[in-house]
């Protein structure tokens, strides 16, 4: 049980003791204590009054001399206005080193604690284009929540469901069979989710001049966007292939090989998986079939042109629209029916869909409507919304090609981390082989922290230079605090997992400090957990790898003459820097023993 549940327990019987009612547990709050007050653990006692019938001072005094009689490792206590400061005997948190400094992963939860599967689904991109730097803070955002919700004892699905079918697809197959002129990734030299995103572009700006020539005849805009024969063309396509006409699904799937090919590789290189892939073009019908139901039931309506349509004005929404008049499926649709099987095959706890915040109205209806097609379970799916990524230089738009390619970033953040570590000396003494490898993983840091620190509900701006500096809140400096731990280690020539080290009988305040940080990350774990917000991990590393190089400046480690010291403060750093390592590979980052 930890320090917080314990005295929580103690402190409720404390209560019943003196004042001879039992408290609410919710009325028992912690803080950390502040870093100028003695102390490392604070109760709030104002919550606590109406009970004691005393004044804030009397009933701090009360609890804390019950307190420290009852508990051994309650050490001392003072009281600031009303707030009740509690001092941790340093046996507590020796003890505590002992018994988990040498277990991998401390924090984690051994065993999963949850039958039924948490399904979370990221990625999710297009086939006709490549992943951006917004398909990146979906990607890492979501491998991470995945890898915290596991290590706090989740049963997680990963899956990627890949939107392969519609008329922004039918747009790249159209250009490529219009000019494309039988180019393919072979013999164009180019990743296959690159070809067809350049014939996607190319769409765009032959379908605005055929628009600009219409409306010079004196057509209306709305008139000529409908009008315009690349875009006739282009639905004529997607009527054939919902129809499966031979020649259009043999050129979607000779396409759509070339995306997926040029995906895996950017996946592989960003470090993300999947448990499960699936395809909207495998889950649309069922999506079909349920709107057909809802028909039937009389919970959807039918206009005019053979259009489906949910009303949702009852419920402060519009109508909205499910079946196009000639019968083609919208994502709603889609949804639909991805929801109803994913629920009725794994039976999940939670769906999370990973989806920017500009999708938030969606998420709200595909809910309402599924609770009106009679699926009460529809309440957990959870939209996981987080901000759009924005550029120095304005926003992406991929019709337009102004979008920040995944790769070509990547690439970037390697040149930068390559010229940023030469110029540092950092990689010196590495080979080359071996310095390419660590530039690549001092990078894919860079990169994944700046993006992960920040709370994926709020929009974020992304600097790549800012986001690879060895003093500052980033994942390289991170990275090289734990290199500098192993190093440390290595120095020394002790074998900890063998070595017998006698405790001090009391702790330097520093090493306090450290264990205090360290003891955080099963909370911060948990906590992260319950909001899907990874950003408490990342910032919890950085405070540790900060507070561990503080540590580092003022207390000697293999320069400390005694041997015993010598050797506790090694297992100290092991213990920081193994946390270290834990809590980063929760963002899915890396960490080098050397640097």
């Amino acid at each position: 049980m930890s320090l917080e549940k314990t005295l929580k327990v103690h402190i409720m019987s404390a209560i019943e003791v003196l004042y001879g009612q039992k408290p609410d547990e919710k009325l028992i709050n912690f803080q950390k204590t502040r870093k100028e007050i003695a102390g490392d653990l604070t109760l709030v006692t104002f919550p606590l009054l109406k009970i004691s019938k005393k004044n804030p001072q009397q009933t701090a005094e009360e609890i804390g001399a019950y307190l420290q009689d009852k508990i051994e490792d309650i050490s001392g206590f003072n009281i600031i206005k009303g707030f009740l400061n509690l001092e941790i005997s340093d046996s507590y948190w020796i003890n505590f080193m002992k018994d988990n400094a040498l277990k991998h992963n401390f924090a984690y939860k051994a065993k999963k604690i949850h039958s039924h599967p948490v399904l979370i689904e990221y990625s999710s991109p297009n086939t006709n284009k490549p992943l951006h730097l917004g398909h990146i803070r979906n990607n890492l955002l979501g491998y991470s929540v995945a890898r915290i919700l596991e290590a706090a004892g989740h049963n997680v699905v990963k899956t990627n469901l890949i939107n392969d079918r519609g008329i922004h697809i039918c747009k790249s197959m159209l250009a490529w069979l219009r000019w494309g002129e039988g180019e393919t990734p072979e013999s164009s030299g180019m990743k296959g989710d690159h070809l067809i995103g350049k014939y996607y572009v190319l769409f765009d700006k032959k379908y605005k001049e055929e628009i600009a020539g219409l409306m010079a005849t004196g057509k209306s805009e709305d008139d000529a966007k409908n009008e315009a024969p690349l875009i006739v063309e282009a639905r004529a396509m997607l009527r054939k292939w919902e129809a499966k006409d031979p020649e259009v699904i043999a050129l979607w799937e000779k396409l759509n090989k070339w995306t997926y090919d040029g995906f895996d590789i950017t996946y592989k290189r960003l470090g993300v998986s999947f448990d499960m892939v699936q395809y909207e073009s495998q889950t649309y019908l069922g999506g079909k079939s349920l709107v057909e139901k809802g028909l039937e039931k009389g919970v959807l309506f039918r206009k005019e042109d053979g259009s489906v349509w949910a009303d949702l004005t009852d419920e402060g929404l519009d109508e909205k629209l499910l079946l196009r008049s000639d019968g083609t499926s919208v994502y709603m649709t889609q949804d639909l029916g991805t929801a109803a099987e994913r629920y009725e095959s794994m039976q999940p706890e939670k769906m999370i869909y990973v989806v920017g915040n500009e999708q938030n109205y969606h998420f709200d209806v595909l809910k309402r409507v599924l609770k009106k097609l009679g699926m009460d379970w529809a309440d957990i799916i959870y939209h996981l919304s987080y901000g759009m990524v924005e550029l120095p230089h304005g926003k992406m738009k991929s019709r337009e090609g102004t979008v920040v390619d995944a790769d070509d970033l990547m690439d970037e953040m390697y040149a930068t981390a390559r010229k940023t570590g030469e110029e540092l000396g950092k990689m010196k003494d590495h080979e080359s082989e071996e310095a390419q490898k660590l530039y690549e993983m001092v990078s894919m840091a860079a990169l994944k922290y700046f993006i992960l620190k920040v709370d994926p509900k709020k929009k974020m701006m992304f600097i790549p230079e800012e986001s690879i500096d060895f003093n500052g809140n980033t994942g390289p400096f991170i990275q090289y605090t734990y290199a500098r731990i192993q190093s440390l280690k290595r120095k020394s020539g002790i074998d900890l997992m063998h070595a017998e080290i006698n405790s001090p009988d009391s702790l330097l305040s520093k090493e306090k400090e450290i264990l205090k940080q360290v003891y955080e990350l099963p909370e911060i774990l948990e906590a992260a957990a319950i909001s899907f917000s990874p950003a408490l991990i990342a910032n919890y590393s950085y405070e540790l790898a900060k507070g561990f190089n503080q540590f580092y400046q003022e207390v000697p480690i293999n320069k400390e003459e005694d041997e015993n010291k010598r050797a506790f403060r090694l297992l100290l750093a092991h213990f920081a820097g193994d946390s270290l390592r834990s809590a980063m590979n929760l963002l899915g980052i890396e960490m080098p023993e050397k640097m």
